[in-house]
Order: C-alpha cells, then structure tokens, then sequence
C-alpha cells in the first residue's frame, strides 16, 4: 500500500494543515485513545472539548429562566439567544437588514417550516433536483395538497451531476402560470443542495440567481455544505437555507435553523399557531395574531440552554477556519479516491464502484460506493458496515435519506420502482428487506465514507486497508 511520502508527493497541500493534527490532538484526542476511525462526517461533525467545557462553564455560572418573560433569569437567556442569531449571521454573512435567523430543531425542522408555509397553488410549481434530502423532497406533499405541479430535474450519469442547459429549461416553468400569493409575488419553489449528501458533488451557487431571474424562490439545503465550505450570504441570495448545526460542529444536537431573507419570509402562511408565536390569540373571540420575525416560526419554548452552544461552536469553527479544513479534505478525498481506484480483484473486477465524481474537483469529502466480489456481485452493504465497525471504522450505509440521486446511482429504474410498489400494494409499510427481495436483490443501498475537520492520513488508510481485506 502506497505510504505518507507518496500521499504527500500527490497531494503537497496537506502538509500545509498540520495545525489540525494539533487541534485533533489537543481538542478531539478521544479518538485517537479509544482507537476510533470516525468517517462519518457527513452524518454528524464532532465537537471539541473546548465547546462542552465552555458550555458548562456558561451553565454553572449563571442561572436562565424560560425567555417568555422579562424577569432577570429569562432576560439573561433572551440575550444569549439573540446573541446566537447575530453569531449565525455574521458566519455566513448575511446582512442583517435582508436576512434573520429561525431556530428549529435540525435542518428537516426548518425545511418542514417552509413546506408548510409556503403560498403552492394551482398553477405553480415546485421544482428540485433528483439529488435532494428527504426533507426537501418531503415539501412535495405540501405542494400536491395545495394543487401545485411537482417536478424533477433528473441527475446525469456517471458524475451525478445536472444537465445545466435542461435546467435552463426546467426553470422556464416558473414564468407564467401562477398565481400571486396573497401577500404578493408568486409561489414558484426551486430547490436543491448546495452539495450532495449521496455523491459530495457541489452543485452551482450561480443557480441561485438564474432562477431568481425566472421568478423562482430558492430554497438551498446547505446541511452538507456548511461543514467545510464558506457560504458567504452577502454575495449569494438564496431565500431559504436550513442547517443543522450538529452536522457543523457536533454539539449541541437538536437545534437548527432557517435562514430567510426577510422579504420572502412574508409569503409564508403558517397553518396554525403555537406557544410562543402569537402577541394575542383569543378562544372566545376566536382570533390569533402571529409574532413577526423568528418568533412567529418559533414553536413553543426555544431550547434556550442549548442555543448558547451554537454561538460557542461557531467560534470554534471560524477559530479553526474553512478554508483550512476545506483543502485537508480535499486532499485526504483524492487520496481515497486513488486507492478505492485501484483495488482490483484476481479476476480483474474493480473491488468498488463509486457513485459520483473521480476526481476533487467541484466535489466534497464524502465517497460513496458499493463493494463488488471477483463474480462482480455486489457485497451485502451491511456485511461491509458490520466487518468495518469489528475494526473500529465508523462509516454509513443505505441511501442517506437521499432516494433519487441513489436511485440514479444503482440505475434502479421507474418501471423497476411502479412495479415494486404495485406488488407490495397490499401493505401499508415496506421495509428495507421486503424492498430488497422487491428489485430482485439489487444493490438499493451504498456505503459512504466521510472525512471531515480533524480527519488524517492515517484514517483514510485504515479504511484503504480494510478495502484491501475485501479483495479476493
């Protein structure tokens, strides 16, 4: 197996990001002692020591009341929190006179927000790329309800990429058709990820703007982005963005956030009200009146504790810095792109088939493939996590909550999928076992490796050398 010279000789930018071998060793050294290969850092980021102690410094230092108030307690919690949403903004850039910052549970949380809210009708549509989370393909359902058209982009093999010039004419739909929502403009959604969380592929920023020229508002999912790319908010104009903060710097988990321009927050209609999102609502007189701004999307009491944990972890991150973390994983990605490459079995069948981009370019730190034995038979994805797990490798399987870049992917095709759904008619719940047997046992699964902040040379060659095991 080729060594750190060879690594290096390839890739000599990684020998500018040995601060991060500090920071690994100094703030995440729990890996390295309980003998842990993290490669999942598309599922979840990992916290610092540094974020947990600063947090619980800030707990036992002070005492917060429930933010619904203005006693002393809730006082020192409200500014807490808001000192988190300005933190969130000046991370991203977003100018505070055109955009504010709505906690939410995760990023799903935040896409449902919209979904809900979001002024569909007949006549509109909402428009997305096969390559999307199940929360945003989710939003369809709102859509349907309200009669408006639902439409894919479809995803070009081998990269996993969009067609541009069929996007072109995708977004040519928005122009006519629907009506203005009652608070004014139209209801014409366009949404897609700012990067894959299947195939790692970074799809255009410029979208953002070509479809705005269409008359389209722009939900970008940047759940997979944010981690080790800049999005700078002051340049690029989406009108939705979710997040998931965990998925950014591991702790705390259970908060996310919408990030919304201002100006297209106002066509969102909330089908109910909550705790916490009205100034008035009367059960005799039968009225409510929502909150404007974040509070009116607020439902109920915010995790006050845990939202100070958000402002500490982005510290932490610009601290480390983006670009920083952005080149490591750039350079371990190649790397693992080479290796993965060239494992070949006896037979000469390549051991993996990896889903997406070969190469660096315009692509992330996730790989995603499939293992196939010397008969070229896909190898049952969770015999590869079960043997990677027996060594210490934390890596995922399954689709990733990301059913048609996957379908795409593993070619499992329409008439394969109607036929499927036919047969199984009968019951209310599928399970993963009876889609299997349901598609003839194809592979409907992949495995995805990640690397992420404090990922090293040695993590990714713990993971070639587990490939290599599989070689017969």
């Amino acid at each position: 197996m080729p060594s750190y010279p060879d690594f290096v000789s390839k890739y000599p930018a990684y020998d500018k990001t040995h601060n991060l071998d500090d920071l690994r060793e100094r703030e995440y050294g729990r890996l390295d002692r309980l003998g842990q290969v993290y490669l999942d850092y598309t599922g979840g980021g990992l916290y610092a020591d540094s974020q947990v102690r600063r947090h619980l410094d800030l707990l036992l230092g002070s005492v917060f009341g429930n933010p619904h108030s203005s006693n002393p307690t809730s006082l020192a919690a409200t500014q807490l929190i808001e000192s988190a949403r300005r933190a969130v903004l000046d991370f991203f850039h977003a100018p505070p006179d055109e955009y504010i910052v709505v906690f939410t549970q995760n990023a799903s949380g935040a896409l449902k927000l919209v979904g809900e809210a979001y002024p569909f009708g007949r006549g509109c549509h909402y428009l997305l790329t096969f390559d999307n989370h199940n929360s945003v393909n989710g939003i369809r359902e709102f859509a349907h309800a309200k009669g408006a058209d639902v439409t894919y982009v479809p995803l070009m093999l081998p990269d996993l990429r969009v067609d541009e010039k069929m996007l072109a004419g995708y977004l040519d739909l928005g122009l006519a058709g629907c009506a203005p929502a009652p608070s004014g403009g139209a209801g014409n959604l366009f949404a897609y990820p700012a990067q894959s969380n299947f195939s790692s592929v970074l799809h255009p920023l410029e979208w953002i703007e070509q479809a705005h020229a269409k008359g389209w508002d722009v939900l970008l999912d940047a759940a997979a982005f944010a981690p080790t790319n800049p999005l700078d908010l002051s340049k690029w104009k989406p009108d939705f963005v979710p997040l998931s903060f965990y998925k950014m710097f591991g702790y705390p988990t259970g908060i996310g956030a919408l990030i919304a321009r201002k100006s297209v927050l106002g066509k969102l209609h909330r089908p109910w009200f909550a705790g916490g999102t009205i100034t008035v609502a009367s059960v005799q007189g039968g009225k409510y009146y929502l909150a404007e701004g974040p509070a009116g999307f607020e439902d109920g009491t915010l995790d006050y504790l845990n939202i100070p944990a958000i402002e500490i972890g982005l510290k932490h991150l610009e601290a480390v810095g983006l670009d920083l973390i952005h080149e490591r994983v750039r350079c371990l990605t190649g790397w693992l792109l080479e290796g993965l490459s060239a494992l070949r079995h006896s037979s000469g069948v390549p051991l993996a088939r990896v889903y997406g981009p070969l190469t660096t370019e315009k692509r992330g730190g996730a790989v995603t493939l499939n293992f196939f034995d010397k008969e070229d038979h896909p190898i049952d994805i969770r015999l590869v996590e079960q043997a990677a797990s027996e060594r210490g490798i934390s890596l995922r399987t399954g689709c990733f909550c990301n059913p048609g870049a996957g379908e795409i992917a593993l070619q499992i095709s329409q008439m394969e999928l109607a036929a499927c759904f036919s047969q199984q008619s009968h019951i209310q719940r599928l399970t993963y076992d009876d889609f299997r047997t349901c598609i003839d046992d194809k592979a409907s699964g992949a495995v995805r490796i990640s690397v992420g902040m404090v990922s090293n040379f040695e993590d990714v060659q713990a993971v070639l050398k587990f490939a290599e095991g599989l070689v017969e």
